[in-house]
């Protein structure tokens, strides 16, 4: 499949946005690339899951993982068992890790096979991940891990008690080597194909929530809460 499409009109604004770097300047479809602070803070808010990567005895790994943003900073949790954040606490400064998150916004169908595609928005962030020691830090991020999942929920359930946090660890990634990339538009088809008899253009896809679906064991008196239905 190809990653050729029509120019984008979000481009590199450094003095807006994040300074570009050997590493966050792509290879390839340079004109996608952004480094506005607000867009690239937009697409990680928007993701659930972002994809953790690192080196782990020599070989490379990629973790999904929930995560929150606090400012500047971004937050992963786990268990202290968990290698990556082990790692984080052990080595000095930290540990070297690339994290991406990305939305697929449509379907680019092409009347060849070498010209379809997605549109979609994503990030890459590289840097250093750091173990989170302050107790008040720890609390915080863990407060944004869950109202990244749903704004309000941490006010709105029980803080995690001494035990829990014991086996608990927290890591932060600083935003400073960060881009974001985009697709946008239809097909980019060869002036030779565009009288081919095959459909092209955009499947788009939607994001959505369904109703919710409470626990079998969750009092009839409780109802739905109101940051939820304004999902």
């Amino acid at each position: 499949m190809s990653d050729t499409a029509p120019p984008q009109t979000t481009g590199p604004d450094a003095a807006a946005g994040y300074q570009p770097t050997e590493r966050t300047v792509p290879t390839r479809s340079r004109d996608r690339a952004a480094y506005d602070r607000e867009l690239i803070h937009s697409i990680l808010d928007e993701a659930y899951v972002c994809h953790l990567g690192f080196i782990r005895d020599g070989a490379p790994v990629v973790l999904p993982t929930l995560f929150g943003r606090v400012g500047e900073r971004i937050y992963v949790h786990g268990s202290t068992g968990s290698r990556p954040l082990r790692e984080a606490g052990r080595t000095d400064p930290g540990l070297p890790v690339c994290l991406t998150v990305t939305h697929v916004d449509g379907l680019v169908l092409a009347r060849s096979a070498f010209h379809h595609s997605i549109n979609y928005r994503s990030v890459v962030v590289h840097g250093i991940a750091r173990t989170v020691t302050d107790p008040q830090e720890r609390r915080t991020a863990l407060d944004a891990i869950v109202d990244h999942v749903v704004p309000g929920r941490s006010a709105d359930s029980r803080p995690a008690d001494e035990k829990e946090l014991a086996a608990t660890a927290v890591i932060r990634l600083d935003l400073q080597e960060a881009s974001a990339k985009i697709r946008t538009g239809g097909p980019n088809d060869e002036p030779h194909d565009l009288t081919l008899p095959h459909w092209a253009g955009v499947v788009p896809l939607a994001h959505g929530y369904a109703t919710p679906l409470p626990s079998a064991d969750l009092d009839p008196a409780i109802g739905v809460p109101d940051y939820i239905t304004a999902l």
